[in-house]
């Protein structure tokens, strides 16, 4: 199994790398991971200052769609050169990329065959812009929640740079995101097709889902947790899993031990060693 793993904004394939050591610590040696870097350099992510020294970097400066499939063809290059690939793997920023190519691939090319054949996203969703472009109904209400879920995960990040400059303020027993207050979802009720945090699935063309094998991992702390679950909504294959916790990638041992799981399931799905 070999996959191609996309970093988030304000971090590195170094950075995504480290941070899935624990995953991949749970797979036969036989899975192959290739990191890599996104093309823009960029400010670091909140707290990735205080642990990592390399260069961070963002798939796109700002989200215009000249960008985003600027983004796309960068990806593809690097498939062609270094592929093939039996999967993708994105967090945040990295499964916006994936994701959207994915739709507009699905709108404008759909009998060609894909690069890969299974995606793998962990707290990430779709930009709206995209929806907008490709056609499909955006709701004011989708633009409202989007707007306010972005909003929370920023004023969730500057508390994050905080204790990342000062452990001192950490509490034992609080993990990092127990205290934030004002989510917009409740993490144990998943949404009606006919209203997905705005999006209405049940108007959206059949054509414009995302037909391979999908794993969706995803924080009920998560500000952005309704962005991931629209992205979800999209794929027709989909395993979904909540580890729990917030906007990260989660370490934990048994958390690492399920998606290993999920990822192993994934293998067997697209016809490769498990």
């Amino acid at each position: 199994m070999k996959i191609l793993c996309l970093h988030g904004q304000g971090t590195s394939a170094q950075i995504f790398k480290s941070q899935t050591v624990a995953l991949r610590n749970k797979l036969p040696s036989h899975y192959q991971f290739d990191f890599l870097d996104a093309p823009f350099h960029c400010t670091p992510a909140p707290g990735i200052k205080v642990l990592f020294e390399s260069g961070t970097y963002t798939w796109w400066p700002k989200p215009t769609i000249n960008a985003i499939r600027g983004a796309h063809q960068y990806m593809l290059d690097h498939i062609e050169a270094h592929g093939p690939y039996d999967a993708v793997m994105g967090f945040s920023q990295g499964c916006s990329l994936i994701g959207s190519y994915l739709l507009y691939h699905a709108r404008e090319t759909p009998k060609e065959p894909l690069p890969f054949k299974a995606a793998i996203f962990t707290c990430g969703g779709l930009p709206l812009q995209v929806l907008e472009d490709l056609g499909l109904p955006v709701s004011q209400k989708a633009h409202d929640i989007n707007d306010e879920t972005v909003r929370l995960l920023k004023s969730r990040a500057g508390a994050l740079t905080q204790l990342a400059a000062d452990p001192s303020q950490i509490k034992l027993g609080t993990g990092l995101w127990d205290d934030l207050n004002g989510l917009v979802h409740d993490p144990e009720v998943m949404p009606d097709e006919e209203d997905v945090f705005g999006l209405d699935f049940t108007i959206i063309p059949r054509d414009m889902r995302i037909k391979i094998p999908t794993v969706h991992v995803y924080g009920a702390k998560d500000p952005r947790w309704p962005a991931s679950l629209q992205l979800a909504y999209f794929c027709e294959r989909r395993e979904m899993y909540d580890h729990r916790g917030g906007h990260d990638i989660p370490r934990s041992t048994d958390v690492s031990v399920k998606i290993a799981e999920l990822l192993g399931e994934l293998a067997g799905k697209v016809g490769v060693k498990r």
